[in-house]
């Protein structure tokens, strides 16, 4: 009789030296500490990516993203084992700060400057675009979103989401900044054009040196830090808070704490600090 092979037999599996490895390619690229719990993910994650490239282990495939020959390769591996979660409106008194600071800033006449440095598909960025845009309205404001993902960035770019993101999105916003798909969209929601064209968006890796951005009045870096040990995490919150206004804001996530990262920012309230 034949030996049946269930669908999943073909997959192989990850040894503890191979997991190794590919927890130091994460944190060498991109800072990200990946703890032993993780093991079954970056499997899970990479199993295509062996059967794409023909290699038959995750040690060959690690061995090709470490040849230096596959620099798209290494950017898919990458793109795979970042995690981004994100959603509209996320922390609401975050964007009430946000609105705080723009409102307070408006009769001075300057470009009030937002960097959403995590962006992940852009929710964010469009919140806040939400926000400036309906304080600010034609005053001068600019966001600036990165994320070390591309594909993230290219959904981000698009600005069409699945109609249930948007369920934190004031409904007021709501309907003056998004469209509500029909017909073969519905179900969906698209950001308004001259919305869109408001944020830019770019790729930057948070552990290497920066490049010119300009100095900002808020950044957001929510729930990233917790993927960073704390030599890292010190460096990024340096070279971030570098780049802040004096008294700009570091926005974090509340799982977050920068109380062991320096001098350069002071807690103003839970998760959001000040540039000293």
């Amino acid at each position: 009789m034949a030996a049946t092979h269930s669908p999943h037999a073909a997959r192989p599996g990850i040894s503890q030296a191979e997991f190794v490895q590919f927890q130091r390619f994460i944190y060498d690229a991109a800072g990200i500490t990946l703890s032993d719990a993780k093991k079954a993910l970056v499997s899970g994650r990479l199993a295509k990516r062996l059967a794409h490239c023909g290699v038959a282990s995750y040690g060959e495939y690690f061995r090709l993203l470490d040849s230096g020959a596959c620099k798209d390769e290494v950017q898919e591996a990458i793109d795979l084992l970042t995690t981004n979660e994100t959603y509209f409106f996320r922390e609401a008194k975050h964007f009430d700060l946000l609105r705080e600071r723009a409102l307070a800033q408006r009769p001075r006449g300057e470009s009030f400057r937002v960097w959403s440095a995590a962006c992940s598909s852009g929710e964010e960025c469009y919140s806040i675009a939400m926000v400036l845009a309906d304080c600010l309205g034609e005053r001068p404001w600019e966001i600036m979103g990165s994320d070390i993902c591309t594909k993230v960035l290219h959904k981000a770019r698009i600005g069409h989401y699945p109609m249930e993101r948007a369920r934190h999105i004031p409904p007021a916003l709501l309907r003056k900044y998004c469209l509500k798909g029909q017909d073969a969209q519905e179900g969906t929601m698209l950001v308004e054009a001259s919305l869109r064209r408001r944020v830019q968006f770019g790729q930057i890796n948070l552990n290497t040196a920066l490049p010119q951005l300009g100095q900002f009045d808020m950044v957001f870096l929510r729930n990233v830090m917790i993927y960073f040990n704390g030599d890292t995490k010190r460096q990024v919150v340096d070279r971030i808070a570098a780049l802040l206004k004096p008294h700009g804001c570091l926005v974090i996530g509340h799982a977050e704490s920068l109380s062991d990262t320096g001098a350069m920012v002071r807690s103003l309230a839970p998760s959001i600090y000040v540039r000293t």
